[in-house]
């Protein structure tokens, strides 16, 4: 399949969105863009989608070449696979819902008992459940073949009945071809094939040292019936690690028994957490070095795989060298202006930062668009005797030097600065505040730590009374620094509706000499096991042409329990993207009176197995949301999905405090644009860059960054005040009960803020505001906004500072 153009490639969607508003009187086809109102259309995303046959994502359009090549080594290592047809058997276990490896003792114990039979030397690979493979058909033809299997047991032995099947032959050639580039899908049959053989061989074994010094290599089992002459019963479980870590103590599951009465972990805590990175985290030599002696090692230990050696299959010892390129970073450029409040630009020299290894310096430069502070308070939650007044003295003096330096300058101490404590003082402060002092900006809000406070605090400010509020742990006004103090001064000159740099407008890529809005979109679920909580949906979208500030949808997703088998294998496709998509069109058209002729959108969140699923009917979504506000309104889509959740490692273009960067892999799954390689790794590589809270680069480009973090701001929305604000993803016991309407007000921000953001949208860094000036540089022209547009001039700041540009 070639790369088509775009009036080509959008017909399908076209159709398929065309088809949906023909049978659906209520799609408001037509509407001009100035009048459309959010509420108005009846369009909805429900209803049966086009087939996912229908979609095939492009072709690649050739490999990029610009930067600087270099080579890298990949974790990655070659497996030579045979042009040969393996035998795709069904096995039916009876008694049925047995666990896995009881169901391979079973099968192991029947390829022993009929290797005469029907077996002979074939060692077929199986994955525990349904699914064998055989290098060679077995003697049975197409026939149901019924066997009786005996396993000894504890007092009386145990029957199963095994029914063996043919099921189909499974090519190994078409996967090579898929690879080749010769066919369009990868097979999953072939797929599914190899990993169960590859998986087979119990991985049980470890180095045992003996007294003398030296190591062999024995299974648990080995060892259990040379120490203690005890016989495993289940030899394929894993097993415990116990003691001490550096000791590498293991005992078999069946020889241990469970205390009772243990709590049951199923979230680690934010300090787990950081102990757990710490401990896992390895330099990238050490990481090298530690995963090619764990492939060298496993190779020799018994030697070859015998079922890889029974299907001609050769894995290599060496990881793979690929050749990569150094991309040139991109200017950024400060030191635009300050805005105050009557609408006076303050001039000054503007200056460029070069990132160097991802990573740029703040110091000597000022905000592009600082804003200037003039009414603020702080609300100390910490204990007195924790922080004294003096330190609160300090501290506020300290942030007001380096806000001023930075191009945000905070004018006078604080109308309000008072001790309080409990969650329950946050909303009656916060209501005295905003009754008492007009034109209140900003509420700092200092904290003992991690503390129910937090989530109050997010809560009454996003949703209740939309006001701006900054938190700061108590350990950072104790002893202030420098960099804490600037990167504070990141997030709140975001979050009041400033711009920290943009990026230098001759270097960006051409995408930006047309109106083109960047969305990024991502689904939260609640965590394993909890079937009540809903999931959070929330989609971003640019609303200027830096881009520098964003707007947020966010929904309250069908929960687990209330959906389908079928619903639940495409539970994270976003169920009213079409709604989110066409407020955040309309915004942007609002924003800068132009409308986009292009529609970028990085969606994070989606494995490999989801993908048709998942693309294919939010494609429709984002086209109808598209004709829903004009008839002929029909902009280029480019579909990309943003994956950090793979175990590849490679050298990438963010800059990481520990350990070695995880690569962010990107599919693009459709592209009405037309894009080069270069022209889109270039676009995403910057959009890196133009994160707002820190002066480095990050994995993934901005939207996604801020669609991920605004959909866990919302679950903030739905904690109980009881609960510990690192548990940000549980949602209180009450929050269950509610009904879809009750949870999605939950989560609707504050009046106020709905003038300056679409729909509801709980973010923490994020606060919208309406901006005196707004710039939209398209076609190197800048466009000054008259009195009457800058009232409807919506502007946000998206998770931890929106107006993005860092």
């Amino acid at each position: 399949m070639t790369l088509h153009c775009a009036t080509a490639v959008v017909q399908r969607l076209d159709n398929a969105a065309s088809a949906y508003c023909t049978f659906n009187p209520g799609c408001s086809v037509g509407e001009d863009i100035t009048d459309s109102q959010p509420g108005n259309s009846a369009v909805a995303d429900k209803g049966a989608p086009a087939p996912a046959s229908l979609f095939q994502p492009p072709r690649r359009p050739g490999l990029g070449t610009v930067g600087k090549p270099i080579r890298l080594l990949a974790n990655h290592f070659q497996v030579q696979i045979p042009k040969i047809d393996v035998y795709h058997y069904d096995i039916d276990i009876k008694p049925e819902k047995r666990p896995r490896r009881v169901n391979r003792e079973v099968v192991d114990t029947m390829v022993r008992h009929f290797k005469m039979q029907i077996f002979g030397d074939r060692q077929p690979g199986y994955d525990g459940k349904r699914n064998m493979y055989t290098a060679h058909p077995l003697p049975i033809g197409r026939d149901r073949v019924d066997l009786e299997v005996t396993l000894p047991g504890e007092g009386k032995d145990q029957t199963f009945k095994v029914s063996l099947q043919w099921v189909s032959v499974v090519s190994l050639q078409m996967l090579l071809e898929a690879l080749s580039g010769h066919l369009n899908e990868v097979p999953e049959d072939s797929v599914q094939a190899l990993d169960v053989i590859t998986r087979h061989l119990p991985s049980m074994r470890f180095p045992l040292q003996l007294e003398n010094g030296q190591a062999m290599e024995c299974t648990v089992a080995q060892y259990f019936k040379q120490k203690y002459n005890l016989q495993l019963k289940y030899p394929h479980l894993p097993c415990l690690q116990v003691g001490q870590e550096q000791k590498h103590t293991y005992l078999p599951l069946e020889v241990c028994n469970i205390v009772a009465g243990q709590r049951c972990i199923k979230k680690l805590t934010d300090n787990q957490t950081s102990t757990m990175i710490k401990a896992t985290a390895r330099s990238a030599p050490d990481r090298q070095e530690e995963i090619s002696r764990l492939v060298k090692s496993n190779s020799m230990v018994g030697g070859p795989d015998p079922y890889l050696k029974e299907f001609g299959i050769v894995v290599h010892n060496d990881m793979t060298e690929v050749t990569g390129r150094v991309l040139p970073a991109p200017m950024l450029q400060y030191g635009g202006r300050v805005s105050t409040d009557t609408g006076r630009d303050c001039g000054r020299n503007k200056t460029v930062a070069t990132p160097n290894q991802g990573v740029w310096d703040m110091r000597g430069k000022q905000f592009y668009a600082g804003i200037e502070i003039k009414v603020w308070a702080v609300a100390c939650f910490a204990p007195q005797k924790q922080c004294r007044e003096d330190l609160l003295k300090s501290f506020t003096d300290q942030l007001r030097k380096i806000s001023k330096d930075a191009g945000m300058p905070i004018q006078g101490q604080p109308c309000f600065c008072k001790y309080a404590q409990g969650a329950d003082s946050v909303e009656p402060m916060f209501k005295h505040l905003k009754m008492s002092y007009v034109g209140l900006q900003l509420i700092v809000v200092i904290l003992p730590g991690k503390t129910p406070v937090y989530a109050e605090v997010k809560r009454v400010g996003d949703t209740l009374l939309g006001m701006a509020t900054q938190c700061v742990q108590v350990k950072n006004v104790v002893k202030t620094s420098p960099q804490t103090l600037s990167n504070l001064c990141l997030k709140i000159n975001a979050k009041l509706g400033g711009i920290n740099n943009v990026l230098v407008p001759h270097q960006r890529p051409s995408v930006f000499q047309q109106p083109v809005i960047f969305l990024g979109a991502d689904v939260t679920h609640p965590p394993a096991g909890d079937g009540k909580k809903p999931s959070i949906a929330a989609v971003v979208g640019s609303m200027d042409g830096h881009p520098s500030r964003y707007c947020a949808t966010v929904r309250v997703q069908t929960s687990r329990q209330d959906m389908s088998q079928e619903q639940l294998f495409s539970q994270e496709v976003i169920q009213d993207l079409t709604n989110m998509v066409r407020e955040l069109l309309i915004q942007f058209y609002k924003s800068t009176r132009f409308k986009p002729t292009r529609i970028i959108y990085y969606r994070g969140g989606v494995s490999e197995g989801q993908m048709k699923q998942v693309a294919w009917p939010e494609l429709i979504a984002i086209r109808k949301a598209c004709i829903s506000l004009e008839e002929d309104y029909r902009p280029g889509i480019t579909y990309i999905v943003v994956q950090k959740r793979h175990h590849t490692r490679l050298f990438c273009s963010d800059k990481a405090e520990r350990g070695t960067s995880r690569p962010s892999h990107y599919h693009v799954l459709w592209d009405d644009n037309c894009f080069t390689a270069d022209e889109l790794q270039l676009l995403t590589y910057q959009l890196c860059h133009t994160y707002v809270r820190c002066t480095r680069s990050v994995s993934i480009p901005a939207p996604a960054y801020y669609a991920r973090l605004v959909a866990f701001r919302a679950r903030y929305h739905l904690v109980d005040k009881d609960h510990d604000s690192a548990e940000g993803s549980h949602v209180s016991g009450q929050s269950n009960g509610r009904d879809p309407s009750a949870l999605a007000k939950a989560v609707q921000i504050h009046y106020d803020t709905q003038h300056t953001i679409i729909g509801s949208s709980p973010f923490d860094v994020v606060v919208v505001v309406i901006v005196v000036v707004n710039v939209v540089a398209y076609r190197d022209e800048i466009f000054l906004r008259t009195a009457a547009e800058k009232a409807s001039c919506i502007v946000t700041s998206a998770t931890s500072g929106i107006d993005f540009g860092c």
